[in-house]
């Protein structure tokens, strides 16, 4: 096949373009802009997805192409980053909300504009890139958690639709990334030890949500004052650090509203719930629910997905935990998986 790869500089598409190329397919790497000149934002860190210092990652990507002997392409989308992924971002913040812009990127940016941006340019048959998960056609295109569970990444690619994983490759999906390294430094791509990206923005989201401080109320289920903010939108659902309150027991951010600018904390039990709800849901192994299922939950990237009874009606998911879950946060993802890892479907938690 002739295969577009999608190439950050890192290790992970470096490799799997190398190992598609070792495989006998025609391989073409595309790297994706995102960073505008004009943001005023802080610049953030060089590991962060989103970054004016990404120019030495261009470069990687460029050079290991070279190595590899395919051709490489550079596709500006800020402009469609901007409108897309950090409007997103912005709105759901000043709703009292903690979005997850990894997600929607992957799904409107990485694996849609940016494909039918190339289509424009290129002829190929499939897009793949160096993310940790499996797809497998079982009547219906379904994700699966990768072979590596401590690098598996399908939560943040849930929403991917059937048409755009009928195209999809993830050729590190049955692999370690522990494999992968030393392969990696073997074949003298990256130096031993290579750092990864470790986030979508390493500075403060303040300087991405471009609001000027706004003071406003701490307190606690009673409604008495314990302290002051400087904008709601600094905060997000189970946070615990950084609160500036003198307390005899830990105190987590249990309620956020932005009509009054106030944030409600209390002790960690009022920080678990029994329930979630998602909604904006987007099927994977099924397209629907009829009665409520036993299955596993997850309501953030990190952790492993948690034992629930879930139930849907099409347009919204509700999950009862086995075990109240801590932080479950409006505006980041609910994914349910079965008991092999693939995914049912998942949602936006409302």
């Amino acid at each position: 096949m002739r295969i577009l790869v999608g190439m950050s500089g890192g290790i992970d598409s470096s490799m799997a373009a190398y190992l598609l190329k070792s495989q006998g397919h025609e391989v073409i790497g595309v790297t994706m802009t995102v960073w505008s000149n004009e943001d005023p934002g802080s610049a953030g860190d060089e590991n962060s997805c989103f970054s004016s210092h990404k120019a030495k990652d261009l470069e990687d990507a460029i050079q290991i192409c070279r190595k590899i002997g395919i051709a490489h392409e550079t596709l500006d989308l800020s402009d469609l980053f901007e409108q897309e992924v950090l409007r997103n971002f912005r709105q759901e913040y000043m709703n009292a909300r903690t979005p997850n812009p990894c997600v929607i990127c992957n799904q409107r940016i990485k694996f849609g504009a940016m494909i039918e941006q190339a289509h424009r340019m290129l002829d190929f048959d499939a897009f793949a890139t160096g993310h940790y998960a499996r797809i497998k056609n079982q009547g219906r295109f379904c994700l699966q958690r990768a072979a590596d569970t401590l690098k598996d990444q399908s939560y943040f690619l849930y929403r991917l639709s059937q048409k755009q994983l009928s195209t999809t490759l993830f050729p590190l999906g049955e692999l370690h990334k522990k494999d992968l390294r030393a392969l990696d430094a073997e074949l003298g791509f990256h130096p031993e030890g290579q750092s990864e990206s470790q986030d979508f923005y390493s500075g403060s989201y303040t300087n991405l949500i471009k609001q000027p401080p706004k003071e406003g109320l701490i307190v606690d289920q009673e409604g008495h004052r314990l302290g002051t903010h400087k904008g709601f939108w600094n905060y997000t659902i189970g946070q615990r650090r950084g609160l500036g309150i003198a307390s005899p027991y830990p105190l987590y951010v249990v309620d956020l509203d932005s009509q009054r600018n106030l944030v409600t904390v209390g002790p960690r039990e009022l920080a678990y719930s029994s329930v979630a709800r998602a909604e904006d849901l987007v099927w994977g192994s099924i397209d629907h629910l009829d009665s409520p299922i036993e299955a596993y939950a997850k309501i953030r990237s990190t952790g492993e997905p948690q034992k629930v009874i879930a139930q849907g009606d099409g347009k919204s998911l509700k999950v009862e935990f086995e075990t109240p879950a801590l932080a479950s946060t409006p505006g980041q993802s609910l994914v349910l998986y079965d008991k092999d890892g693939f995914i049912l479907c998942g949602g936006i938690i409302s």
